[in-house]
């Protein structure tokens, strides 16, 4: 496949409503809970995009049904697994292309009692332990090694039993990856400094309608009560709350009014206050948001007047993933902001192009950047840029359509790895972004 762009016109207006597409990171984890059982399970608002293909490519690939029964709903059952294609070169080829691949050795090890994994890929934002995972699944009872040559981790038990599980660090994926291994292990298994995003909240509830016993859902310490089987069930996927910051971040930047519809409000944390701290306005209508057309926002300041600070932390704080988002937003804004993104360290790289693009930007380290808000007395010109990640090429996507002129963006496959026919869903809010070859 040839390498695609997008060419961005600039000096967008957008307007209408958009409705977010179902949540990457839940998905990722919820089509890898199917194989914990041999019955059907039915998973609906499925994103249709590059890394959930590449995971659903993975199952069928073991030996999972899966078929679709809706736009957006599939059903998948994995009762005849062939664990043999686990070490086969073809798996460890498609695994080693997804970082969600390591979603997959929690239930393997629950169900079948091994796993193999080659180093995943991902991002380019850093470096991502994946210590966590399997320090976690050491404690229940598995044995782990790495196999130098065919540079592939090997994960087997013959029983796993229930434990005390401080987690190192709090990870999203490593929690649910232990808890898919915790739920058929024998005994009773605690997961301390557990995350509890929505996302994982949303495991458990599929989890325990499977027939688990989890408790303590939503706080930061899961108690699992094993079980010897999980039956079917039928799950739906909340919305995107990434996306849904993203277009909230587009609608200021652009001085669009925007409507985002069926956002699930109550799942949506601080996202919508961190928002407000710009001065962008956001009414919550039923479970939409209304994003009204603002000509300037003004940043908010400390009670003390100290300059804002926006930072990332684990749930229940703001998410890492729209800290770009937030960085790009403030540009047009009146006042300054200092974003210090301290989970990730190169995820803040991308400001160079903005910068290039006329924006107030100082980088003063691989993890703090101060934005002087331009209070839309200049204009972003449009450049050829490159999309690093998911997030930020989202982020220079929304820089572009607020530019005065036309921008090319490269290696889309970063965003269409996370987002979900995005120059089809803007244009037809007025948008005008045309996929092109390189």
């Amino acid at each position: 496949m040839s390498n695609q762009a997008f060419r961005v016109q600039g000096n967008a207006k957008l307007s209408g409503s958009i409705q977010p597409q179902g949540a990457k990171n839940e998905a990722l984890q919820i089509v890898s809970a199917v194989l914990l059982t041999n019955k059907k399970v039915t998973v609906k608002n499925i994103p249709d995009i590059l890394d959930i293909r590449k995971q659903m490519e993975l199952l069928k690939g073991l030996g999972v049904k899966i078929e679709k029964i809706g736009l957006n709903d599939f059903t998948f059952q994995a009762d005849d697994i062939d664990t043999d294609h686990l070490s086969s070169e073809t798996y460890q080829d498609n695994a080693r292309k997804i970082r969600g691949s390591v979603m997959l050795l929690g239930p393997l090890l629950a169900r079948f009692k091994k796993a193999y994994l080659p180093k995943p890929g991902g991002d380019k934002i850093g470096r991502r332990r994946l210590d966590t995972h399997f320090l976690g699944f050491q404690m229940l009872g598995a044995t782990f090694n790495y196999d130098e040559a065919g540079d592939q981790f090997y994960i087997g038990a013959n029983k796993l039993k229930g434990t005390f599980i401080l987690m190192d660090e709090i990870s999203v994926t490593g929690t649910a990856n232990v808890l898919m291994a915790a739920v058929l292990a024998e005994g009773i298994t605690q997961i301390y400094n557990a995350a509890c995003e929505p996302y994982l909240q949303q495991l458990c509830k599929m989890l325990n309608s499977m027939g688990a016993k989890i408790t303590g859902v939503g706080s930061n310490l899961l108690t699992i009560e094993g079980v010897d089987y999980l039956g079917g069930t039928e799950h739906t996927i909340l919305p995107d709350m990434i996306e849904i910051g993203s277009f909230i971040g587009l609608a200021a930047m652009t001085q669009s009014s925007l409507r985002i519809t069926n956002v699930s409000v109550s799942n949506l944390g601080i996202i919508p206050l961190t928002f407000e701290k710009l001065g962008i306005k956001i009414e919550i209508e039923n479970d939409d948001l209304y994003i009204p057309a603002q000509d300037v926002y003004e940043i908010q300041s400390f009670i003390d007047g100290s300059i804002m600070t926006i930072y990332d932390s684990p749930w229940p704080g703001f998410t890492p993933d729209l800290l770009s988002i937030i960085l790009v937003t403030a540009i047009q804004a009146k006042g300054s902001i200092l974003i210090h993104q301290k989970m990730f360290e190169s995820r803040l790289f991308f400001v160079d192009k903005l910068i290039d693009m006329g924006a107030q930007i100082i980088l003063c380290d691989p993890h703090r950047a101060t934005v002087i808000g331009l209070e839309r007395k200049f204009q972003l010109r449009g450049i050829q840029m490159s999309s690093p990640d998911i997030r930020a090429g989202v982020s220079l996507l929304i820089a572009a359509l607020s530019a005065k002129s036309e921008s090319i963006i490269s290696n889309i496959s970063q965003i269409d790895r996370g987002y979900q026919n995005i120059d089809g869903r803007l244009n037809s809010l007025g948008a005008n972004i045309e996929r092109i070859n390189e």
